[in-house]
């Protein structure tokens, strides 16, 4: 590392991945500048106040983990409230629990009995008699039968995803966990809340007494941002990086409407999916469920998957064979430049990470690049 400049790490992007590695740096003792070219610090959790109520801007982050080095980690910069996730599906106005337990077959069938409910999918499968999936909606049949797939999965998927079932590879729904007990907790991870005061307070002590600039465009001046730093931490997208050389990977995108309502309780729960194709959006949330607020108004968002586009912001990478090997080469190519750039985040290593992971993966990196310079 060239010590005659005048930060010894550039991190470009002020998401978790980067501010963990800003964190872990300065405590080493390292010179750090986060740079991020939207006009806040925080990348997808970032939360905006709105009448005192923390909106989850970019959809909702709910932290969860099994990892109790993680756990007591982020709990260093905020307190934890018991939020548990425990979302509903309306499907053509009629609700069911999720994730699929005793309840959502309840409301489905009636059938109060796990044993008659087992029974009640395996007769499901058995009568479809597939053998070898050749797509998602194969795939998701022989794992849970008929009625929960057409009800409950098969048109919020295709929403997600802008394409039909069928059109979908199977290796996308490995598994669909099905409870037979009376459980809408909707992750089986040990600890789980939301930060109270909202995610910024988890950011704002991650970067404390570290510069930060918002509104900056890495790519339009890359070569002075480099020649500041003795090494970059780049956590944007891994094709833009280098010039798209060998194609665009591609992303889903996410497009969010937002009102506030002058009513103290829209629905009544966080977050609501709407599992039929026919409603343009996928869910809609109620931000201050995720922190029980009491506020007199609330604050909903209706989301809409999309396809990614210039200007759009890449969510999620779509890991198909295509996809996967296109990443693969940029990441042989992102080798060539290691003792310059390290790459990390969702966006940057092409994976899709839960907050819990992406921390994970940064103190990891941070380990292995801090001791060694």
């Amino acid at each position: 590392m060239q010590h005659n400049r005048e930060y010894d790490y550039l991190v470009v992007g002020s998401g978790l991945f980067g501010c963990v590695f800003a964190h872990e740096a300065r405590k080493k003792g390292k010179r750090c500048l986060v740079i991020d070219k939207r006009d806040h610090l925080g990348g997808n959790i970032y939360c905006e106040s709105i009448g005192g109520i923390n909106v989850h801007k970019y959809g909702p982050h709910i932290f969860h983990t099994n990892d109790e080095a993680i756990w007591e980690y982020v709990q260093q910069f905020v307190t934890f409230n018991r939020f548990t996730y425990s979302p509903l599906a309306n499907y053509l106005g009629r609700y069911y629990n999720l994730p699929f337990n005793m309840n959502t077959f309840y409301q489905m069938w009636g059938l109060a009995k796990p044993e008659e409910v087992q029974q009640k999918i395996q007769s499901q499968i058995a009568s479809l008699e597939i053998k070898d999936a050749r797509n998602l909606e194969e795939q998701a049949l022989k794992l849970v039968g008929t009625d929960v797939y057409q009800q409950l999965i098969k048109g919020y998927t295709e929403k997600q995803w802008g394409r039909k079932a069928t059109d979908l590879p199977a290796f996308i729904i490995k598994r669909l966990p099905l409870r037979f007990t009376y459980d809408n907790n909707y992750f089986n991870d040990k600890y789980q809340g939301i930060p109270i005061g909202g995610y910024n307070k988890i950011i704002e002590g991650l970067l404390k007494d570290i510069p930060c600039k918002t509104g900056v465009e890495y790519f339009q001046d890359k070569a002075y941002w480099d020649d500041i730093a003795g090494k970059v931490i780049y956590t944007g997208k891994l094709d833009e990086y280098f010039g798209y050389r060998f194609g665009k990977l591609n992303y889903r995108s996410l497009r969010f409407e937002q009102e506030q309502l002058d009513v103290p309780n829209y629905q009544g729960v966080a977050v609501v999916n709407y599992t039929d194709f026919d409603t343009p959006f996928t869910r809609i949330i109620e931000h201050k469920h995720f922190e029980y607020g009491t506020q007199s108004h609330t604050v909903v968002s209706r989301e809409y998957p999309q396809e990614w586009h210039e200007g759009a912001e890449p969510y999620y990478p779509i890991n198909d064979d295509r996809n996967n090997a296109l990443a693969k080469q940029y990441k042989q190519l992102s080798e060539t430049v290691q003792e310059k750039v390290l790459f990390g985040g969702r966006l940057a290593e092409y994976i899709y990470y839960d907050m819990h992971q992406v921390i994970a993966s940064a103190l990891k990196k941070a380990r292995q690049e801090l001791d060694r310079s």
